[in-house]
């Protein structure tokens, strides 16, 4: 049975969607089946990885509102072990019109529970907000990694969030674990990118990711060619650095055990 993994943080620009496409393409090519669920209205997910949101009729908005099945909506990826649940525009409209509905924080774990089974990680790109469709997110994952950007405002808000898994975890989902905390946009060479990696990790200790993302120009190009880092540019710092985190879940996960020696070193 497949793990379901949101990744999520109601601040902007700290790195999801990269990391959603990245992580998700890492464990893909160390041979697990991995489904990318695109659940923000802004379609990076689905754009990254090369398809165009506006071509894409249907979508995580029909499997919320519709029912519809979402084995008949995921798209198939360049790599064979990678699926995409996509998303477009009509996603902004779910948040309103799932208000009324019966069990309206179930509607995605309802969806993903007839193809969880067909999939050994299905990733979750959630949007930067606390929305109903993050919470219907939080609701069906199993456990939820958090980017925190290596800069000044690092953990605002993050408080805010820890507190919502909270409230999911005590009225919904008890099930719900933090995967991990990753930080991102790592530049050693800044003092404050150096301050706010000790930091981070004095408060949280082991809910750290010891992989840290550094800052990379390949990333951030990558998406533009609507491909993964590790397509891009395999030698890449970045590609380096997300298949050690893909390692670094699956022997948190007692899927593989890294040898010090086999760890690739960025």
């Amino acid at each position: 049975m497949g793990k379901i993994i949101c990744i999520a943080n109601q601040k902007g620009g700290v790195g999801k969607t990269t990391t959603a496409i990245n992580l998700s393409s890492a464990l893909a090519l160390l041979e697990f089946k991995i489904l990318l669920v695109d659940a923000d209205p802004q379609a990076n997910s689905t754009s990254g990885l090369g398809f165009d949101p506006k071509n894409i009729k249907i979508g995580l908005y029909e499997t919320l509102i519709q029912d519809l099945n979402p084995k008949d909506i995921i798209l198939k990826t360049h790599n064979e072990n990678l699926f995409l649940l996509p998303a477009n525009i009509d996603l902004v409209g779910a948040e309103i019109e799932i208000v009324d509905l019966p069990n309206r924080e179930k509607l995605m774990q309802r969806a993903l529970n007839k193809i969880k089974d067909s999939y050994d990680f299905i990733i979750i790109d959630c949007s930067p907000s606390l929305g109903l469709i993050t919470t219907n997110a939080l609701t069906s994952a199993d456990s939820i990694i958090i980017p925190v950007q290596c800069e000044f405002f690092a953990l605002e808000g993050l408080g805010k969030l820890l507190n919502t898994i909270k409230i999911v975890q005590r009225s919904i989902n008890p099930k719900l674990e933090i995967e991990g905390i990753l930080l991102t946009m790592y530049d050693s060479r800044l003092r404050l990118s150096n301050q706010v990696v000790e930091e981070v990790k004095t408060h949280f200790q082991q809910l750290v990711f010891d992989t840290i993302i550094q800052r990379n120009t390949r990333l951030s190009e990558a998406p533009s060619f609507g491909i993964s880092v590790i397509e891009h540019d395999a030698g890449s710092k970045g590609s380096i650095n997300y298949l050690n985190l893909a390692r670094e879940i699956l022997q948190k996960n007692g899927l593989t055990k890294i040898q010090e020696e086999d760890k690739v070193l960025s």
